[in-house]
């Protein structure tokens, strides 16, 4: 695999890793690969590409709990790779057990769609569907990586830690490699609150106006009338200093309250409650 000059030295660290994992996109013949358009399925679609060419899909499904502007840039990044893409819809919501979400709701969403994409990959003449998942997903709650084992999803990053993919898309001179990590909207709010449509929306319109004072690393998460923003440490000072304004356009969002996390941002906030709970379990018995 050819790499640019300059980044050689660099290169020399990952090169059996990357050209390990081009082999075994190789072996899979043709692929389609599930892309959000972040960094670990930019990786897969950009190896898959080179590895498999035309034989390479990339399909980005607008779950109805999509950041703004998140299928316009998979779009975008996916012209930068080179790679065919396509898109479709799903429903997650019709699911009961999303729409109340379950704490097993990441499974069911999942099932769905990976089984949605495995349909899709046999009209398409392609024979594996992959996705992004890499090593640093196996040491978080993902109930959803049971169900991409059920479909026989094959994840070429597995080997790999979430820097070491980031790195390789450095090397690879993806214009995503630094891009923040984004989860999708189901992400933030309580297990068993019901989701709908409309409190998702609600969550768009708070992070455009964290984002229009500049803060683009971002989670907003919903308790019901609360909301509770995580950010990095750094930015703490800019939302103190928009506090008013925030304030303002969460209230005009439907909040009464509007908190700052000082956990700052992090993966799987949500998951915290859950833990509690089963370690109080765990000491009942």
């Amino acid at each position: 695999m050819q790499l640019p000059r300059q980044e050689a030295g660099k290169a020399h660290r990952y090169l059996n890793e990357i050209e390990s994992v081009v082999a075994s996109i190789r072996a899979c013949e043709s692929a389609l690969i599930a892309f959000s358009g972040g960094v670990d399925s930019s990786v897969v679609a950009k190896l898959a590409e080179q590895a498999l060419g035309d034989n390479a899909v990339a399909v980005t499904v607008d779950n109805g709990a999509l950041h703004r502007g998140e299928a316009e840039g998979a779009d975008e990044i996916a012209k930068a790779l080179g790679i065919r893409r396509l898109a479709i819809t799903l429903e997650p919501l019709k699911l009961l057990e999303v729409k109340q979400n379950d704490p097993q709701r990441c499974y069911y969403c999942k099932r769905l769609i990976f089984g949605a994409l495995r349909c899709m990959a046999d009209e398409l003449c392609l024979k594996t569907v992959m996705d992004g998942t890499n090593a640093s997903d196996l040491e978080r709650y993902r109930p959803g990586l049971k169900a991409l084992r059920e479909i026989g999803v094959v994840s070429p990053l597995l080997g790999l830690t979430k820097d070491e993919v980031r790195n390789i898309a450095r090397l690879l001179n993806l214009p995503n490699a630094d891009a923040p990590s984004v989860a999708c909207l189901f992400t933030s709010f309580p297990y068993g609150t019901t989701i709908t449509s409309e409190r998702i929306e609600r969550l768009r319109g708070a992070e455009d106006a964290l984002r229009a004072i500049g803060i683009l690393d971002v989670k907003v998460r919903d308790h019901h009338d609360f909301a509770r923003i995580e950010v990095n440490r750094e930015d703490a000072e800019t939302v103190v200093a928009h506090s008013s304004t925030l304030a303002e356009t969460f209230s005009k969002l439907g909040f009464t309250y509007v908190t700052l996390d000082l956990g700052w941002l992090r993966s799987g906030s949500m998951d915290i409650s859950l833990n509690s709970t089963n370690k109080k379990s765990t000491k009942a018995r």
